[in-house]
């Protein structure tokens, strides 16, 4: 059973920094498509960034240039470096897998998920 553990959220003030783990155990993460998507309060669950399993990263038009999705093979372990916070990406962070080398992971077609970490920006 693939099972995906998030950490390193938190509080911080705006313009700070954070880099969330997501810890994968029982699937190799080069065999996955991994995503990061995030709830805010009271909003639904939307998208942040991906890495396909051939490598290729993306991210959402609102976090562009300010976060990156990276992994580390050896670790099994995906992250998401965050720079420069607003007070708008105050939310709860899920990480997330869907098995397969041609595919894209999203809200919908996801195959595992993370419990979440929250990160809170201060104004």
């Amino acid at each position: 059973q693939v099972q995906l553990v998030e950490s390193g959220g938190g509080l911080v003030q705006t313009g700070g920094s954070l880099r969330l783990s997501c810890a994968v155990s029982g699937g190799t993460i080069s065999n996955y498509a991994m995503g990061w998507f995030r709830q805010p309060p009271n909003k639904e669950r939307e998208f942040v960034a991906t890495i396909r399993s051939g490598g290729n990263a993306y991210a959402a038009d609102s976090v562009k240039g300010r976060f990156t999705i990276s992994r580390d093979s050896a670790k099994n372990t995906v992250y998401l470096q965050m720079n420069s916070l607003k007070p708008e990406d105050t939310a709860v962070y899920y990480c997330a897998a869907r098995r397969g080398r041609l595919v894209v992971v999203t809200t919908t077609t996801a195959d595992y998920w993370g419990q979440g970490t929250q990160v809170t920006v201060s104004s």
